[in-house]
């Protein structure tokens, strides 16, 4: 049974294309397209706000021919006009699951090397156009194994920045089972390139009796800061029974060397809960926002993971109880369209994002709802209007 509200719903009405351009009427503006022919699918899209005013986005591929097993492919766009155009400034080889943001005035991605590669930090000091190669552990190689991330927020707080990620190496074998969620955190005033300056929470792992069994495995977590200054970890969670979606709050000691996990109180209903997520604090309104892929009643089915159609902005004051504001993006197309894996910006009174979009294009549309076709780019307006 869900807890969480359901306001009355706004209809947000996404950036058009020129019908010339793109006649299949695809939500928002196109950063970028993959026709499902390429088997190059679109992921991880990711966007920031550079110090001049200009925005930045990335994506990498997934799928047979994106070589993500070997050396995964991140492309960098910019956009000097608010968002209503984009030009590429960089393909970058060995580079996946990557986060853009700003720090210090300059842009960093952080990721993975590859599909559960090595974790690994560049840092462009030009706006996107060039960035440094993650050699060795003083140029941004930070830890070697298998790890698994997604572009989630990183957040500065107490002095230091804050990121969550997945170790893959869990005992227990397979895809969300073997994912061990820790934080990794750093002095602001370190240099980011230098892995001896990171610290590590230790890891959690998965635990077959969660959720009275149908636990399958969190990742992508979001480090956040509660109303009571407690440093937590917000995770989605694999867990897909029909009309219920769940995330997993963890706790980080002040210090970032501890986490940990009370399996009675630390899943929360969450709109959106199996897909990924990523959470902000606006201390304009005082509340946590994100755009989740929210289920609505009408879509409900067996499997909420892949039911992508629908995006939602929605938002809480505490982390624990979630209310749907308005539905940004819809279709009623389940099987092929998707708004998903959206990471966006706060700016001024609009909420910016990139959002990995499956829809229809001239090569057949979109494999499936999660095998997306196209990066793109979405203006909320308003969005504490309620």
């Amino acid at each position: 049974m869900k807890v969480f509200n359901l306001l009355p719903l706004l209809l947000f009405t996404a950036t058009p294309m020129a019908k010339s351009q793109h006649p299949f009427n695809v939500p928002g503006t196109v950063i970028d397209h993959s026709p499902k022919a390429s088997q190059r699918y679109i992921g991880s899209p990711s966007i920031c706000i550079l110090p001049d005013g200009n925005y930045l986005a990335s994506h990498d591929y997934f799928g047979k021919n994106s070589n993500e097993r070997v050396a995964g492919i991140v492309k960098v766009f910019i956009s000097r006009d608010k968002g209503k155009s984009w030009e590429q400034t960089a393909e970058l080889s060995g580079q996946y699951w990557s986060k853009l943001f700003v720090h210090d005035k300059k842009a960093y991605l952080l990721g993975t090397t590859k599909e559960y590669g090595d974790l690994v930090i560049r840092r462009s000091d030009d706006g996107g156009r060039t960035w440094t190669e993650p050699t060795d552990s003083l140029h941004g190689l930070l830890r070697t194994g298998r790890f698994h991330c997604a572009p989630t927020p990183v957040i500065e707080y107490n002095g230091q920045l804050w990121r969550a990620a997945e170790d893959a190496m869990g005992p227990v074998s397979g895809w969300g089972k073997m994912f061990e969620a820790f934080v990794m955190h750093i002095p602001v005033d370190a240099d980011l390139l230098n892995a001896a300056n990171w610290k590590y929470t230790n890891a959690l792992p998965y635990d077959s009796t969660y959720l009275g069994g149908k636990f399958g495995g969190w990742l992508e977590g979001n480090v956040v800061v509660t109303p009571d200054q407690q440093i937590k970890n917000v995770l989605r969670a694999h867990y897909v029974q029909k009309g219920e979606e769940k995330a997993a709050i963890t706790d980080i000691s002040a210090d970032g060397s501890t986490a940990a996990f009370d399996p009675a109180t630390g899943f929360v209903n969450f709109p959106g809960g199996a897909k990924k997520f990523s959470i902000r604090y606006d201390p304009v309104s005082k509340r946590y926002w994100t755009l989740s892929n929210y289920v609505p009643q009408e879509y409900e089915n067996n499997n909420q993971e892949r039911v992508r159609n629908t995006l939602a902005l929605c938002s809480s004051e505490d982390l624990r109880n979630w209310q749907v504001e308005r539905i940004v993006l819809q279709s009623a197309n389940t099987a092929h369209h998707g708004f998903q894996y959206a990471d966006w910006q706060f700016e001024g009174k609009d909420i910016i994002a990139a959002v990995r979009t499956a829809y229809d294009d001239a090569e057949g549309g979109a494999d499936n709802q999660h095998n997306a076709n196209y990066l793109t780019f979405h203006r909320v307006k308003n969005f504490r209007k309620r």
